[in-house]
């Protein structure tokens, strides 16, 4: 076999011709000096398109590629600029390298592939590459990965939500595809500005299509759902309904404790039902011996508290009703429940009914579409595990091209490998 064969195969691009390797013992390095084929040659570096030659540029140049032997390979070669019409004088493109990049194809696809993989610090100690420098190589591979895709096409049931990735109140907005199960945008920031990106983005007509869409109840998502998108049901996330229940328990539960430590003068009733809370939140078939017997006791001792529980498990109930004997019963178990509430004399139960019924359709429909936003809530526990694997992230960019990567449907592959 001919060395430049080898040489051409440690390349691996066959728009590239190699001219000659040597070995820096002083820096441990070696280096492949490399040109590109003619019909390669005097291109944008930015729009690919062929252009005149403007100058030779700085000269010659190194491009860090994948590691040979246990030790640092570059690729070098003449940067020559041309005077593009649409860009001006820019450097020449070269095919084994992103423009004003400084690391090779293969390289940021090894880099991308690992960072999916493994923690930040172990891609950059493994490829021997700056921390902050994985974020940087993980934004140009996402943008050249997304630049064919057209993630918005086809939608037709979408779940939105918000994620916190940082401390200080820095959020993002997350829109997932229910039915590839997919994310397909993201952005730094949330509220109504944010979400009127997204249908910008996704355009009037598409919007228009749009069948289904799955949320909590925030009031931004409904309105801009309202005014973008009027012909898509909005479906209210059953977790987030159980959830205000719950909120509203633990209410009544620390006005108990109040009553009975100021009112009543009672410490040891007071102590018992302080430390209740996990006996009035667990689904009753998850409750141990010691659990039931505290419920007991608070059925005993306190029926206001207790009917706040039933009221809780009541609301729990009826989604079990829509998978058990369909949405007709759960549509008229909620309106039971609802006038049950309505009369329990609880101030957080009266508050809770007058939320549900303004979001009463969007919580039928999630009933009788079964759609919930269980996916968006599993997207955004696994964006989280992704910040923290990265050991946190300073720019929302890395975060977005990190987690687009990893659950939006296109996952890079190793460098010069056949998927199996």
């Amino acid at each position: 076999m001919r060395f430049t064969t080898v040489l051409k195969s440690l390349v691996g691009c066959e728009q590239a011709v190699p001219e000659d390797v040597r070995f820096e013992a002083e820096s441990q390095v070696i280096v492949v000096a490399v040109r590109p084929r003619s019909r390669a040659r005097r291109r944008c570096g930015i729009c690919r398109t062929r252009c005149p030659r403007f100058d030779a540029g700085a000269g010659r140049r190194r491009w860090r590629h994948l590691d040979a032997a246990g030790l640092q390979l570059y690729l070098e070669a003449n940067a020559p600029r041309v005077t593009c019409k649409r860009h001006g004088v820019v450097v020449a493109a070269v095919p084994w390298a992103r423009h004003d990049a400084g690391h090779t194809l293969d390289f940021d696809q090894q880099v991308a592939w690992l960072a999916t993989e493994c923690s930040k610090s172990a891609t950059a100690q493994l490829m021997r590459t700056a921390w902050r420098t994985i974020g940087s190589i993980l934004s140009r591979y996402q943008r050249d990965a997304d630049a064919g895709i057209d993630r918005l096409a086809c939608l037709r049931r979408i779940g939105i939500d918000e994620i916190s990735y940082r401390k200080g109140q820095k959020y993002m907005t997350v829109v997932v595809d229910h039915d590839s199960r997919h994310v397909v945008w993201m952005c730094e920031g949330h509220g109504k500005d944010r979400l009127r990106e997204f249908f910008d983005a996704l355009g009037e007509e598409r919007s228009h299509r749009l069948t289904h869409i799955s949320a909590d109840g925030a009031e931004w998502i409904a309105d801009v759902v309202a005014e973008r998108a009027p012909n898509a049901v909005r479906a209210m996330d059953p977790f987030h309904v159980v959830a205000w229940a719950t909120d509203a328990l633990d209410e009544e539960r620390r006005s108990a404790w109040n009553r009975a430590r100021r009112e009543a003068a009672d410490p040891d009733l007071a102590r018992k039902l302080k430390h209740s809370r996990h006996a009035l939140w667990k689904n009753p078939e998850d409750l141990t011996a010691r659990q039931q017997a505290k419920l007991a006791w608070i059925a005993a001792n306190d029926p206001r508290l207790h009917r706040a529980y039933l009221l809780k498990e009541g609301l729990r109930t009826i989604y079990r009703i829509a998978r058990t004997e369909g949405a007709h019963a759960a549509a008229e178990a909620l309106d039971r429940w609802l006038s049950w509430a309505r009369r329990c004399r609880i101030p957080a139960f009266v508050e809770l009914t007058r939320k549900i019924r303004r979001h009463h359709d969007a919580i039928l429909h999630a009933i009788v579409e079964e759609l919930s936003n269980g996916l968006i809530e599993s997207t955004n526990t696994k964006t989280r595990l992704i910040i923290r694997r990265g050991f946190g992230f300073r720019s929302a960019d890395a975060v977005i091209a990190l987690v687009m990567l990893c659950l939006g449907g296109n996952r890079p592959t190793l460098p010069r490998r056949q998927l199996t």
